[in-house]
C-alpha cells in the first residue's frame, strides 16, 4: 500500500518539493490485509531538503510498522535533472548508494529501479541485502519488458512491481500471464512471448 504523496512528477520542476506520509497509513494497510507499506526515497538534485523529508517518513514508518508487524517497503528514486520536471536516473552508482541507505534504514524489501545496461545490477541487489524488486519504470515494448524481466531476476532480483507495463496494456491479463511464466514458471522470453501472443 503506497503510503506517501510527492510532487515530483508534474510537467515542470516542483517550487517547492515534498514527501509526506498519509496519516493512519499503516493501520489502514493492516486493516486492508496489505503485505507492506511503501515509501519513497528521493535522490532529486538540489531538492535536500525532500531527501531530508523522505529519510523522516521512512524512519516514522519504521516504527508504526514495527508496532503493527507490518512489512516496510523503501522505493529509492534516483533523479536527474530533465526537460522539464526531473526524470529518473539509470546510473548503478546513485542507484546502489539509495538502496543501500533504504536498507540501513529498515527496509524489509526494496522496489528499486533498473540502471542503464543491466550488467551492473547484480551489485545493486548484493547491496541491497533484503529481497530487491524491480520497478517497472516507464512503458516499454513487450519484447522489451520481458527481456529486462528475465536479465534482472538472474542477476538476483526477488521478483518485479510493474504497474504501467501491465495496466497500459492492450491486454493487460495475458502481460500478466507472461510475466507469471518467467518470475514463477522460469519460462524464457520466448516462451512468455508466446504467451502473450496466445
Amino acid at each position: 500500500m503506497r503510503s506517501d504523496v510527492a510532487n515530483v512528477y508534474g510537467s515542470e520542476p516542483a517550487a517547492h518539493p515534498f514527501s509526506l506520509v498519509v496519516d493512519g497509513v499503516v493501520a489502514a494497510a493492516v486493516a486492508l490485509d496489505a503485505a507492506c507499506v511503501c515509501v519513497n526515497l528521493f535522490d532529486v538534485p538540489g531538492a535536500d531538503d525532500l531527501r531530508r523529508q523522505c529519510i523522516e517518513n521512512i524512519a516514522r514508518l519504521r516504527s508504526d510498522c514495527d508496532r503493527a508487524g507490518m512489512g516496510l517497503m523503501v522505493e529509492p528514486l534516483a533523479f536527474k535533472p530533465g526537460r522539464g520536471a526531473p526524470e529518473p536516473e539509470g546510473d548503478p552508482e546513485r542507484i546502489a548508494a539509495l538502496v543501500r541507505q533504504a536498507t540501513e534504514l529498515g527496509a524489509d524489501v526494496i522496489k528499486a529501479d533498473p540502471s542503464d545496461g543491466l550488467r551492473d545490477y547484480r551489485r545493486i541487489v548484493t547491496v541491497a541485502r533484503v529481497p530487491l524488486l524491480v520497478r517497472g519504470g516507464g512503458r516499454v515494448d513487450d519484447a522489451e519488458i520481458l527481456r529486462r524481466t528475465a536479465a534482472v531476476l538472474e542477476l538476483g532480483a526477488a521478483g518485479i512491481v510493474y504497474g504501467r507495463n501491465v495496466i497500459q496494456h492492450e491486454r493487460p491479463e495475458a502481460m500478466v500471464r507472461a510475466l507469471r511464466a518467467i518470475v514463477h514458471g522460469d519460462a524464457s522470453v520466448e516462451a512468455a512471448l508466446a504467451e502473450l501472443g496466445s
